[in-house]
């Protein structure tokens, strides 16, 4: 992890742990809602580098009745850099995970499944008209469209990462 008086300020802004914790908790708080079961940790890893990089997060699609693989075959560029941006986001994605358990965002089960809360209190998520909301909505829909996959690990292949 960088030292936080290392971090540029956009880095500081876009890869704070509040904000990882609150898109980590709106996507398994939606995947719970679709699967009725929580979200395994594993797939934060993936949802990070989809919302947060903005061109890939401007292509996502609109309902998750467009499949992941689809998605991938039709957008070659968002899919070319995924791999770099995930390993690339790891630790920040720890340390939000980190964040949002030890402030009651996010909860993780005997399974190792984690559920999120986004109430107030324990974190609200951003005004939908600003970038941040926007952020954290699009988190919430990959969450949805995540539940849709049946193992974790067919994301990750998908996507071309290791889980």
């Amino acid at each position: 992890m960088t030292a936080w008086s290392r971090r540029s300020r956009t880095e500081a802004a876009m890869l704070n742990p509040a904000l990882l914790a609150v898109v980590t908790a709106a996507a398994a708080i939606q995947y719970e809602l679709a699967d009725e079961k929580p979200m395994p940790w594993p797939l934060a890893f993936l949802v990070a580098p989809l919302v947060l990089h903005r061109g890939t997060r401007e292509v996502l699609p609109k309902t998750t009745r467009s499949h992941l693989g689809a998605w991938v075959a039709q957008h070659p560029v968002e899919h070319a850099g995924f791999a770099l941006r995930a390993v690339s986001l790891r630790d920040p994605v720890r340390e939000g995970v980190r964040f949002g358990i030890s402030n009651g965002l996010l909860a993780v089960d005997t399974e190792g499944r984690l559920t999120g809360t986004l109430a107030a209190g324990k974190g609200r998520a951003p005004d939908r008209a600003s970038e941040a909301g926007r952020i954290v909505a699009q988190a919430g829909f990959v969450g949805k469209w995540l539940a849709k996959i049946d193992q974790p690990a067919t994301a990750f292949v998908m996507l071309g990462v290791a889980p």
